[in-house]
């Protein structure tokens, strides 16, 4: 039997996470207040407007809509009415050093041409894969996405159907046992790098994110996904929640072993039947739980595990269009295994490097002024924990360059002589604004052992009314990995 719901809750941080959870809470007749320390919300969904361009910080892919249709379908409402979601194809363009190329998206026939260009023995494997991918989606998206693992006993449940689907296999090493060219090991793989994962190390579990997009497309938001943000907070607002921005929390209070309040850098003390963290999890404990023992014991053990890497993004604003490059690009490097080993392992950052090209103008020409085109080129590097480089500096204005010379010499020719505006963000800038342990741009590693039960709970085991959405806990980064667990922490804070 539970307790009465609670009357009032304390969101920490508007990332997607935060802002779903908050939307939830709200929904259901908790009177929920926001507190964001930037002065706009989004956390990694965050943005820039600069001499008429809208760069989005990222995430720029937008998969499983009906994970936010349902926010809004929680009040009656429809995401229609804030948000214009269009899609997008080919969902990614590939790009190989040798010249070739492969467009992935979701027609059938076309997607199978584009694998038999690149090798016709492997159209059979590839559908062996989908079968593969369908049955992991089944199990790992659908039952347990948005499932909260707070004993282990739930992981005990769980477990014969991951060890069905071989969960302790890699996404590639998967993938490899159904496709021989290595290109294609290289495409069916590389989206673990979008929710931080290796792939050669990830849970092969991931390879649901493949059905995923299959069959809920690959989404752009008119405006960037800076629109989704602010769609996100016009319902809320609309429910009658209050955010604060700019007001970063210093201090999650608390009162013995029960947390009940925040108080923040300006002074502004806020009380509530439950507070919820989507801040970082090393930062939530480290430093705003500081005041009970919790706080050390939990951040001494978060040090210990595995942190995702760091990301180096270059955004630009050009004159011209770009109509041959599509809105999402994969440039991969001469290396894909060293590479990752490099960022995952050997905390390098060489000389070569695999890149992601956004060109949201593709799609959207009110992101930059007419006859202009707005992009930015990503690299995962190494978190600063693993590379001691200066990224403030010297080598990070010329890792830039190097970025911009890769992709004009690739997909883009006289690009440089274009560019009206330009600035990077860097595992640096993580650290500082986003209070990112180690730069980490992903939270925790998505590995095996620390996944669901092994990940972040999605309420503390000890202190009590505190609860944690978003990347660091179940089930991880990337759009609906955090949405999901807003779901989860909603349905614990609910049954309070």
């Amino acid at each position: 039997m539970t307790n009465k719901a609670p009357k009032s809750a304390i969101v920490i941080g508007a990332g997607f996470g935060g802002l779903a959870l908050a939307i939830r809470l709200q929904s259901a007749g908790v009177a929920t207040t926001i507190i964001e320390a930037r002065d706009k919300a989004g956390g990694r969904g965050y943005h820039w407007v600069k001499d008429g361009f809208t760069f989005d910080a990222g995430p720029t892919v937008v998969t499983d809509p009906p994970c936010l249709d349902e926010l809004w379908a929680l009040s009656g409402q429809s995401i229609s009415t804030d948000v214009d979601l269009i899609p997008v194809s080919p969902f990614y363009r590939l790009n190989w050093p040798d010249g070739s190329q492969f467009d992935y998206g979701n027609d059938e026939a076309e997607l199978r041409a584009e694998i038999a260009k690149l090798n016709p023995d492997d159209v059979a494997g590839y559908e062996r894969f989908l079968d593969y991918s369908r049955g992991v989606y089944e199990e790992g998206y659908v039952k347990l996405g948005s499932a909260a693992f707070l004993d282990f006993s739930s992981m005990i449940k769980a477990a014969p159907s991951l060890m069905k689907y071989q969960a302790w296999r890699s996404v590639y090493g998967v993938v490899a046992s159904y496709v021989k060219d290595e290109r294609l090991r290289q495409a069916l793989s590389f989206h673990t790098l979008l929710v931080g994962g290796n792939p050669m190390t990830t849970s092969s579990i991931y390879a649901l994110i493949h059905t995923i997009e299959k069959d809920g497309g690959v989404w752009f938001a008119r405006g960037g996904t800076n629109a989704l943000v602010s769609g996100m907070m016009a319902l809320f607002e609309r429910l009658g929640g209050t955010i604060r921005l700019g007001d970063a929390v210093s201090q999650i209070l608390t009162e013995g072993d029960r947390a009940v309040g925040v108080r923040s850098v300006s002074g502004w003390t806020g009380h509530a039947d439950q507070i919820a963290c989507n801040a970082d999890v090393m930062h939530s404990y480290k430093d705003l739980l500081s005041g009970h023992a919790r706080g050390a014991s939990r951040a001494k053990a978060l040090a210990k595990k595995r942190w995702s890497p760091s990301l180096f993004v270059v955004h630009f604003g050009v004159e011209g269009e770009y109509p041959d490059i599509a809105h999402h690009s994969i440039i991969f490097g001469p290396r894909y295994q060293g590479l990752l080993a490099d960022i995952y392992n050997n905390g390098r950052v060489p000389e070569d490097f695999s890149l992601y090209l956004h060109h949201p103008s593709a799609t959207d020409k009110s992101v930059a002024p007419e006859g202009h085109s707005t992009f930015y080129a990503l690299a995962p590097v190494a978190h600063l924990g693993k590379a001691n480089v200066d990224w403030d500096g010297d080598f990070g204005r010329q890792f830039a360059d190097s970025i911009l010379e890769e992709v004009e010499r690739r997909v883009a020719p006289d690009l440089r002589s274009r560019i009206k505006t330009r600035f990077h963000y860097t595992p640096a800038d993580f650290g500082r604004d986003l209070s990112a342990h180690l730069g980490s741009a992903f939270s925790l590693e998505p590995l095996l052992w620390q996944s669901a039960y092994f990940r972040t709970h999605n309420r503390d085991d000890l202190v009590r009314n505190l609860y944690f959405v978003g990347a660091g806990t179940h089930p991880g980064a990337g759009i609906p990995g955090v949405v999901g667990s807003a779901k989860a922490t909603a349905a614990l804070m609910l049954a309070q």
